[in-house]
């Protein structure tokens, strides 16, 4: 498993917590609200419509707490309970559109959101405890990881990198071919997409901002994705680099560990793959 200081950060986690039993809050007052109301006009209507307005609203309140009390035990227990395997999906479609909004409100940054929703993820896609082949696991880099002056052009196939060292790549590519797994770059959203159906991988390990992962979750799920940020010295978007140590331990939780000779040929890595398999 990842190491502890590598799990959720917990002023992270506490943001994104925050926001989500505020908004459920809110939804369920309003419920609670609709409820009582409609029993009052549908009184009007016919004798048995407040009973059913109530019972309506009663299981309306009962699975909104299922939901919330499901989704705060998986995070803090660190295991997939029954029934919790769509929630990630309700975070990723739902809650973070709600959770943005609500923050806006209270004036805190998208980005702080961003990242404390990448934890939460992080924490749900963990919570599965996922174990695949090398081969069928993917490390998808930014183009910003690149050194800025180079001009190789690493995003068609990343095996074209000099292995000068300028940047992190050359350490990322060396991980790769140390593990067995797949890596490929990516210059945005579209060709991230075509490389994941390209690849058809099981599990996924992104590298970006906050913006383009939550974006890439999106697009990629029911696909796991463990989001890793990248570190911005130079700024957005020009000469960032990554924790390559914890890319690394990534890499442990998620693989199934097989003797060598069982292990992809390296030589193909960081290219497609020609079959399905």
């Amino acid at each position: 498993m990842l190491q502890p200081s590598e799990r959720i950060l917990t002023a992270r986690k506490r943001i994104f917590l925050g926001l989500l039993i505020l908004a459920f809050t809110i939804l369920l007052v309003l419920v609670t609200l609709l409820g009582w109301v409609g029993t009052v006009g549908l009184r009007q209507i016919h004798p048995l419509l407040p009973a059913i307005g109530l019972t309506v609203s009663t299981v309306g309140f009962a699975v909104l707490s299922g939901i919330m009390v499901l989704l705060v035990l998986t995070i803090m227990l660190e295991r997939e309970l029954p029934f919790t395997r769509n929630l990630r999906g309700l975070v990723i479609k739902v809650f973070l559109p709600v959770m943005v909004f609500i923050g806006r409100l209270l004036g805190i940054p998208r980005d702080t959101v961003n990242r404390s929703f990448i934890e939460i993820n992080n924490q749900l896609v963990l919570s599965r405890h996922l174990k695949v082949a090398p081969d069928r696991l993917l490390i998808l880099l930014p183009h910003c990881l690149q050194d800025a002056d180079c001009q190789r052009k690493i995003t068609t196939r990343i095996s074209n990198c000099a292995r000068c060292g300028r940047c992190v790549i050359d350490e990322l590519l060396a991980l790769a071919e140390r593990y067995g797994t797949r890596i490929a770059v990516a210059t945005g959203g579209t060709l991230a997409r075509k490389i994941v159906r390209d690849y058809r991988p099981r599990v996924i390990i992104a590298v970006a901002c906050e913006r383009d992962l939550t974006s890439g979750l999106h697009d990629t799920y029911p696909l796991p994705v463990y989001g890793i940020l990248n570190r911005r010295p130079h700024g957005p978007c020009w000469n960032t680099t990554v924790d390559v140590a914890r890319v690394e331990h990534a890499v442990k939780t998620f693989i199934d560990h097989r003797p060598a000779d069982a292990l992809p040929d390296t030589r193909k890595i960081g290219q497609p793959q020609d079959e399905p398999r």
